[in-house]
């Protein structure tokens, strides 16, 4: 199997939407993606997910199907910290430099797939929200036919699929299910890799008899902005 984690295109956030830019990644993305097909698509139940899988669905005449807890509003109210910049409200764990610089600490290491024990995490709970998205991301890999041998990096293969599959979703949930797909720790995933607004992320379940292996074939891939000769701005920081 072959799966594609996408990250939605430009955003508005309130309303949720896409701008003008994220429409035409949007379209750029369905042109590579019509080159070489899929099987299935699925969304997160947010707008700006959805409307960029749109274009995608209309070229390959699919209909995507959702998943809830691919919505990043949860992921939001799970894994953010009060922000320590003087401004209101919160940002993501791994944009906040207090919690950024202690996700790469030894003591943060040491624990591994338990990070949200340590002191100063504990009190937030934060092993609720990990708990809730691998939960959910195994029993979406398991109506796939890999059943998921947590923490060991293996999927039992429950039944052969060969399928082109790709899921339309966000950044901040992305590095979480990426955590989870990968038997990576979370703390190691989200403050050293990204993905960008419509990057794509193909991961091959490589086929290794009665188990499968997730291997990431490329990580958050925007060659069809350059194909269509539209400006890569890496989620509001440089453009190239």
């Amino acid at each position: 199997m072959l799966f594609f984690l996408i990250r939605h295109g430009d955003p508005i956030y309130d309303p949720d939407s896409l701008t003008p830019l994220g429409h035409r990644q949007a379209e750029a993305l369905a042109k590579r993606l019509a080159a070489y097909g899929l099987d299935e698509i699925y969304t997160s139940t947010s707008n700006r997910a959805m409307l960029t899988a749109k274009p995608t669905c209309e070229l390959l005449k699919l209909e995507a199907k959702p998943l809830d807890f691919a919505n990043e509003r949860y992921t939001w109210a799970e894994l953010t910290v009060k922000r320590e910049d003087g401004r209101d409200g919160v940002t993501w764990l791994f944009y906040n430099r207090r919690t950024a610089a202690l996700f790469n600490s030894r003591e943060i290491r040491e624990l591994g797939d338990r990070w949200y024990d340590h002191p100063e995490l504990a009190p937030y709970n934060y092993k609720k929200g990990i708990d809730r998205i691998y939960d959910a991301s195994d029993g979406f890999f398991e109506s796939l036919g890999y059943v998921h041998e947590r923490y060991t990096g293996k999927y039992k293969t429950e039944k052969k699929n060969d399928k082109r599959v790709a899921l339309f979703a966000h950044q901040g949930f992305g590095l979480a299910f990426l955590s989870c797909v990968l038997d990576i720790p979370y703390p190691m995933i989200s403050t050293h890799f990204d993905i960008c607004t419509s990057g794509m992320t193909v991961i091959e379940f490589q086929d290794m008899g009665d188990y499968a292996l997730p291997k990431v074939l490329t990580l958050s891939s925007d060659s069809h902005l350059y194909r269509e000769g539209l400006p890569l701005v890496y989620n509001g920081g440089p453009r190239f």
